[in-house]
């Protein structure tokens, strides 16, 4: 039977978009399933503030009357303005394993994104770089992350069989093992070198400091967008946008694992690197009954961050401002950051997503025990 695409337009469509990630997924030990009102949010027009410069459908398959695949089309401006780049993006993609049901889903798309004038598709990617990036094509039996997900095995080898889709930009993540005890010599004797030449110092923060008068939630997402701005699929981040995100996630952040350097020889002591750090939630999100808190899901969530009872630590976001980076400044973050990891007795760290090109990046985890062990892929097709 061929399959039937239908565009989501009522509250009972979105949510059965949002539970079908939660039903193709039940009971995989690896998935990363988001939380149901955080996926609610972000596909709500009056949510989401990245519906300021973004506009997107969001698309279901049926076949033989069940739902059986999902996609978001996404066209963000700010980013197609920036890179010159006239596109639409896919996103939110989940499916059975059926080449035709993906065809129909990637045609919803395509379709969209001519209509508004759109000249190519890429993705998977979101409304902006805080949402999921990229489809895994290595690493199907690693523990994902909340901030990379997951998806099952079949999906790359669907996406080789669509007619004009090519790699576009590959990631990959690493796994860093947490020194059982002591500190990598290499860290302390950069790190002390940093302190001491440049005078670069990471201050211990108090949670009144990230939202109070001194605004260093503003100051980390401020690095953050200097950071990242030049990277792929990466749009900078509105003054709504940094509000939404400091109010939404910094207040679970646990204070000694976000760790900021500051620049001592600058008046007001800028903020020139950053290492926002949590414990891995992966766990407690699979003990979330189709995403929902209630009755247990809260509990679950509550002792994995403050009271880590993980053996993993997700380092979400690791940057550092380009001046900086070849004064050794990452070292400093290390040096502080991995005696808070012995204490709560973390065996390894998941990284972010790292552009495969990017070798400054991955240079700097030469210094610990590591393995690069997940790869990921975005694909384009000209429309």
């Amino acid at each position: 039977m061929s399959v039937e695409i239908r565009k989501v337009v009522t509250k009972r469509d979105l949510k059965n978009f949002i539970e079908l990630h939660y039903e193709l997924y039940k009971g995989n030990q690896f998935d990363a399933p988001n939380l149901y009102i955080d996926e609610k949010n972000t596909l709500s027009r009056d949510k989401n503030s990245a519906f300021k410069f973004c506009e997107a459908e969001y698309y279901m398959a049926y076949k033989d009357g069940k739902l059986v695949g999902r996609v978001a089309a996404i066209i963000n401006h700010r980013y197609n303005e920036q890179w010159q780049r006239p596109c639409v993006r896919f996103g939110w993609l989940d499916l059975i394993d059926d080449a035709e049901v993906l065809r129909a889903l990637l045609t919803a798309v395509e379709d969209y994104g001519r209509q508004k004038g759109m000249k190519e598709i890429i993705g998977p990617l979101g409304f902006t770089d805080m949402d999921q990036e990229g489809m895994l094509t290595r690493g199907f039996d690693q523990l994902g992350t909340m901030a990379t997900g997951y998806n099952h095995p079949y999906y790359p080898v669907l996406m080789e069989q669509m007619e004009g889709y090519e790699k576009d930009n590959d990631y990959v993540e690493y796994k860093l093992y947490v020194p059982k005890e002591g500190m990598p010599e290499k860290f302390s004797k950069i790190a002390q070198m940093v302190e001491k030449r440049y005078n670069l110092h990471c201050p211990k923060l108090k949670r009144s400091q990230v939202f109070g008068p001194e605004q260093y939630g503003q100051k980390v997402l401020d690095v953050v967008n200097r950071t990242f701005g030049h990277l792929y699929g990466y749009s900078v981040m509105s003054q709504e946008q940094i509000d939404e995100y400091v109010h939404q996630y910094f207040k679970f952040f646990s204070m000694d694992m976000l760790c900021v350097i500051e620049d001592w020889n600058t008046p007001d002591h800028d903020v020139i690197g950053v290492g926002i750090t949590i414990p891995s939630l992966t766990k407690a999100l699979q003990k979330c009954r189709k995403g929902r808190l209630l009755p247990f899901g809260w509990w679950y969530l509550l002792k994995a961050l403050w009271l880590k009872k993980t053996d993993v630590v997700d380092c979400l976001l690791i940057g550092i401002l380009p001046e900086y980076r070849k004064k050794g400044a990452n070292a400093l973050l290390f040096y502080n950051l991995i005696p808070v990891y012995q204490k709560y007795g973390f065996l390894w760290g998941e990284t972010h997503v790292e552009m495969e090109t990017n070798d400054k990046v991955q240079s700097q985890w030469a210094y610990l025990d590591h393995e690069q062990h997940k790869r990921r892929r975005c694909y384009k097709k000209a429309l």
